[in-house]
């Protein structure tokens, strides 16, 4: 099973949720902006991704400056919470498959892990 972490609206989240779908097997489409990880299931996908908070947020959205995210003193749980409040800030797209994850930039980026 692949679960990808998707925003329809992002075109690299469509891309490679239309590779996944090319190289068959059953793929689980979790709309995060509807349905956002748990602070727990974050920390799982960050650790899968071998990535720090910090470098699994999104930078150009105005959450991000509002919220004073560009603090460097602010740590990993505190930038967790701000994903988890605000799912919006969590780039895309993640694939999870055979416990491993990816990000989808490019979306060829993720058949490592299938």
């Amino acid at each position: 099973m692949v679960r990808i972490y998707h925003n329809n609206r992002c075109s690299k989240s469509r891309a490679t949720l239309a590779l996944l779908e090319e190289h068959g097997g059953e793929v689980e489409v979790v709309n995060y902006l509807d349905t956002p990880p748990s602070a727990t299931e974050l920390a799982v996908l960050l650790k899968q991704l071998g990535m720090t908070a910090r470098e699994l947020l999104r930078t150009g959205e105005a959450e991000y400056q509002s919220l004073g995210l560009d603090d460097p003193a602010l740590d990993d749980d505190a930038l967790i919470a701000a994903m988890v409040a605000h799912p919006k800030l969590i780039e895309r797209p993640i694939v999870v498959a055979n416990g491993k994850a990816a990000l989808g930039r490019p979306p060829e980026a993720v058949l490592a892990i299938l």
